[in-house]
């Protein structure tokens, strides 16, 4: 493994604002103490910053050279609305918030390949680092590039990086096409006629058509779309009622629904009002039907998820380097994606037996309330960072950048 020795040299010390970071969790578009410290960091290094974008983001801007080049690494800042289980000293000490998918170590991360670029700075162009709020349902990355992102730093690609548990640190996963999938809520709600239980034949009772709603929704996934495309429909919620013998007016089914391309989503949002409203009529009443898209799909572009691949190998060997198996998970650095050509990568967090006494019972899995992030990542992530923008503005330009 061929770490980079300063960042090495350095890496207790950024493990120290990690853990800074994760005890003092901040949720989306909040993160202003995390942002603070991030922007106090690089100006100590002499990284010039921009502040501001997407509420509470943060740009550091590295320059060397006369190239017009340029690239761009991404780390995200916010928490989770979730309480931590963990007992530990750098545990969160705000109450139902938790750094629970590692957003304090990809900061970390990113923070330690500043600290090297702002010393050694082994290239000509100019690396921006985006540090970017709200990614956990806030799609602070959609509202950076709203307010100028790539307008105000004008990148060739971006690159992201997220931790993922349940292996040997020294791996990393990357591949072209489709990675995470998009996010997508809907909510239905049947309209019935409310009544006594003991008399059902003078009402019009909701939930046996919620029943069918349900089980007719999954004909869409087995029966609409092609058996080779990727899709999920989960009604996570249904609500009707208040009383044992009342017969509820209306009942509410809500969920949610990924895809990994536009045109299956396209096809299950049209096929879900369809049924939805159908299965109604069927029954003699009407649905109110509203379908949400939050985050596109992730996909990643095909020259620059090889150009990363490479570049791990080079840091961990070929062996360690892997197909990354793509997730129904969603992630808003797609919308970075839309804009620009890059890659999303995944970097292994470890079996959780990193963990210092006073973590919870549970397992070290991303949104588990037992989870922490392994510093051991940091080096190993800020080495990735600094040498993919190296032999990025090193390399001729991928066609069609100018």
């Amino acid at each position: 493994m061929k770490v980079i020795d300063s960042i090495l040299t350095q890496a207790a010390s950024i493990a120290s604002v990690r853990r800074d970071i994760h005890a003092h969790p901040e949720l989306c578009f909040q993160e202003q103490r995390t942002a603070d410290v991030v922007a106090a960091k690089l100006t100590e290094w002499g990284i010039p910053i921009h502040r501001g974008l997407g509420t509470t983001g943060v740009v550091g801007i590295v320059k060397n050279g006369n190239s017009s080049r340029a690239i761009g690494l991404r780390a995200d800042m916010d928490a989770l609305p979730m309480q931590e289980f963990n007992s530990f000293e750098h545990a969160s000490q705000y109450a139902g918030k938790m750094h629970a998918c590692g957003h304090d170590g990809h900061t970390a991360m990113l923070l330690a390949a500043a600290q090297h670029f702002a010393n050694s700075r082994n290239f000509d162009g100019t690396v921006y680092l985006i540090f970017q709020p709200a990614e956990e349902g806030g799609g602070g990355a959609r509202e950076m590039i709203k307010e100028g992102l790539f307008e105000k730093f004008p990148v060739e690609a971006v690159f992201g990086m997220h931790n993922w548990p349940g292996s040997q640190v020294g791996k990393f996963a990357v591949s072209a096409g489709p990675v995470m999938a998009s996010s997508n809520e809907f909510k239905i709600t049947i309209k019935g006629r409310g009544g006594h239980a003991a008399l059902p034949h003078l009402g019009l009772d909701p939930v046996p058509i919620a029943c069918q709603m349900v089980q007719a929704l999954q004909t869409i996934i087995s029966r609409n779309k092609k058996p080779i495309d990727a899709g999920v429909i989960s009604v996570t919620m249904i609500h009707a009622g208040g009383a044992t013998n009342v017969i509820p007016d209306s009942c509410e089914l809500q969920g949610t629904v990924r895809t990994f391309t536009l045109e299956v989503l396209d096809l299950i949002e049209q096929r879900m009002r369809e049924v939805a409203e159908h299965t109604a009529a069927a029954f003699g009443t009407t649905c109110e039907f509203s379908f949400k898209r939050n985050y596109s799909p992730t996909i990643n572009s095909a020259h620059e998820a090889e150009f990363a691949r490479k570049v791990m190998q080079d840091i961990v060997g070929a062996d360690n380097v892997i197909a990354q198996e793509p997730t129904m998970g969603a992630e808003d650095f797609a919308f970075m994606l839309q804009v620009k050509p890059g890659a999303y990568c995944f970097i292994v967090n470890g079996d959780g037996s990193h963990r210092e006494m006073g973590h919870g019972a549970g397992p070290c899995m991303l949104h588990n309330p037992s989870y922490d992030f392994n510093d051991d990542l940091i080096p190993l992530g800020a080495t990735y960072w600094v040498r993919l923008a190296e032999e990025w503005l090193k390399a001729a330009p991928a066609e069609g950048v100018r």
